[in-house]
């Protein structure tokens, strides 16, 4: 039983919350330690929230999960967990996740809220209407980033939302597209998600094509922007664009092959994938840490 609960948590879907911790990075705090430590609190706040989200989400689906191959065999869906302890569960993790956000500041406490209820409106309304429910997941991943943001308090920027948001209505249509491949019977995919049936896939491909596009567009005009450069002092961001374009067109790919039910999966279990996220991320480091000596040495070469 105590193990049904802990996977009707879904832990696995907790790495979606290291966005939070972006903000050190892009902020320049990585070398404060009060700063990573607000940043653990707030990641830990929005795993125990979502993971009500998570919940009542199953709750509310279980009937129609039972039509999907892999979701079918969640705990409610297959009746390990009873509905009632599920609540029980969701509530219990929302009041640890509002009690610890609290504890950080006022400001992190709205977010979360709002986090909440947004999650709320997704899972009771916006679930089933096409195009707003992949933006309501991208938004939700803007919301973990501007947490921690405010947790650290470093401005929130423009591009923060920008990027953040772009990307994520890339991986939402990608999951929609994945969700469509793996239930090819409409009358099937009527009963697991009704707006399974508005995404065809040669609308998808449209809106993953588009997004995508968005994306990386979005990163370069980051890199390139004044203020970037004021910033960091540096414009090498730029330099990472192979990694960038292979990773988003390694997630389609997969994405569009049905390779992984979960965009969660394909993170935690894709090696090709995972290298490149590792790489980018260094080159960003040592980029943000050493640009001022990289230029150096790039000059004692002439």
């Amino acid at each position: 039983m105590i193990r049904d609960l802990i996977q009707l948590a879904r832990p696995g879907h907790w790495i979606k919350n290291v966005v939070v911790f972006m903000p050190i990075v892009f902020g320049l705090s990585m070398t404060r330690p009060q700063a990573w430590v607000q940043a653990g609190i707030t990641a830990v706040a929005f795993c125990l929230v979502s993971a009500f989200a998570y919940i009542i989400n199953d709750v509310k689906d279980r009937k129609s999960d039972r039509q999907h191959p892999q979701k079918k065999l969640r705990p409610v869906a297959c009746g390990k967990v009873g509905v009632a302890a599920a609540i029980i569960e969701a509530v219990a993790l929302l009041a640890a996740g509002v009690c610890l956000a609290s504890t950080v500041s006022v400001v992190l406490l709205l977010i979360v809220m709002l986090y909440v209820m947004l999650q709320l409106s997704y899972t009771l309304y916006f679930k089933q209407k096409a195009l707003i429910d992949v933006i309501c997941i991208a938004l939700g991943f803007v919301l973990r980033t501007a947490s921690g943001a405010v947790a650290i308090k470093v401005e929130i920027s423009p591009w923060l939302f920008i990027c953040m948001f772009t990307l994520c209505l890339f991986m939402g249509f990608c999951k929609r597209y994945s969700e469509v491949v793996t239930i090819p019977d409409k009358a099937v995919a009527r009963n697991h998600r009704p707006t399974l049936i508005q995404y065809t896939p040669e609308l998808l491909t449209h809106l993953i094509t588009l997004s995508a596009g968005i994306a990386i567009i979005a990163f370069l005009l980051y890199g390139l922007s004044e203020r970037t450069i004021a910033q960091f002092g540096t414009s090498y961001f730029i330099y990472t664009l192979p990694l960038v374009v292979y990773a988003v067109f390694r997630f389609a790919m997969l994405s569009m092959k049905g390779a992984y039910a979960e965009p969660t999966e394909l993170i935690l279990r894709d090696r090709p994938f995972q290298l490149t996220i590792v790489l980018w991320a260094l080159l960003m480091l040592v980029f943000i840490s050493y640009s001022k000596n990289i230029e150096l040495w790039i000059q004692n070469l002439y």
